[in-house]
């Protein structure tokens, strides 16, 4: 028997594994050596989001105002409209003499204008530590229901294949956050979650048509079976993904500047998750061999 498919995705398995191995390790490199760069949400400090009415104000002028107050880490940047600076310091000494009204009235003197306090967070040592341990623990424990669910639904190959597409998505994210130095926060982690739960969903679907093709074809070889079940529900996947990035990239333009990290991460999500549910999950079943005898229920089931 034999069965057309538009696509020949097994082609290009070996070399999408070469580029996935390169960019997993690539972000192992940068993880651990570089580092991330952690918000106020893990790292404790003061966030002020800060207008100037004056447009004559430069980023410098706002830096130099708060250099001769210690605020220990300071970091000056533009956010969102002109006029709009986000001010982030970690003090590591604390002064009584030293608040938020005080921040601002040296500011006004400075600079002899008006500026506004738009929004303040303070997160102390002790609560951001706690939210970094309760961050990892979260995505620990979703990558373990994810395990638990995908190894009741399907056989152990299937898992260690689904478990390793999506460390696959989530090393490459956190990765890419690293390499450009984007900050860590709370809603990063609820993304990253996000995107646990999107890549699973994608390569539970081709694994069911897969499983369902295994018994339809099985004379057939997993490489053969994996190319048919991809092309069969390729329209679903493409179609998925389209319309979630559409509303991803509505939210990164039109969203502002605080759903930008959350709404970059999932893009990038959905964009290497759809790619890992068929260069990555699906050559992990060739490589452990998966025939029908794998799925048979027993052996009266098997085809001899």
């Amino acid at each position: 028997m034999t069965v057309s498919t538009k696509y020949n995705f097994t082609d290009y398995f070996k070399t999408a594994n070469i580029i996935s191995l390169f960019m997993v390790t690539v972000s192992l490199i940068l993880i651990i050596f570089k580092g991330l760069n952690f918000g106020i949400d893990f790292k404790g400090g003061t966030l002020i989001e800060l207008r100037v009415v004056s447009n004559s104000i430069k980023i410098s002028d706002i830096r130099s105002s708060l250099s001769n107050i210690n605020l220990g880490d300071l970091n000056v940047k533009e956010f969102g409209k002109d006029g709009d600076y986000l001010i982030k310091f970690e003090r590591k000494q604390f002064d009584k003499n030293i608040n938020i009204k005080t921040i601002k009235e040296k500011i006004i003197k400075d600079l002899q204008t008006e500026v506004n306090f738009r929004r303040v967070e303070n997160v102390g040592p002790k609560v951001s530590s706690e939210l970094l341990n309760s961050g990892i623990l979260a995505i620990v424990l979703a990558l373990g229901a994810m395990l638990f669910y995908i190894w009741v639904r399907f056989e152990w190959q299937f898992s260690i294949g689904s478990i390793i597409a999506i460390f696959h998505d989530v090393l490459i994210t956190i990765g890419l956050f690293s390499l450009l130095s984007l900050e860590i926060n709370l809603s990063i982690v609820a993304a990253v979650l996000t995107i646990v739960g999107y890549s699973m969903n994608d390569t539970v679907v081709i694994y069911d048509r897969i499983r369902e093709n295994l018994s339809k074809f099985s004379s057939f070889k997993i490489k053969e079976i994996s190319n048919i079940s991809i092309n069969e529900t390729l329209s679903r996947t493409i179609i998925t993904s389209v319309t979630t990035l559409l509303a991803l990239l509505s939210i990164f333009i039109l969203g502002g500047e605080i759903l930008r990290g959350f709404s970059f991460a999932m893009i990038i999500g959905v964009l290497i998750g759809t790619y890992s549910s068929i260069f990555v999950a699906s050559p992990i079943l060739k490589y452990l061999n998966v025939t029908y005898k794998t799925i048979a229920k027993d052996k009266d089931d098997i085809k001899n």
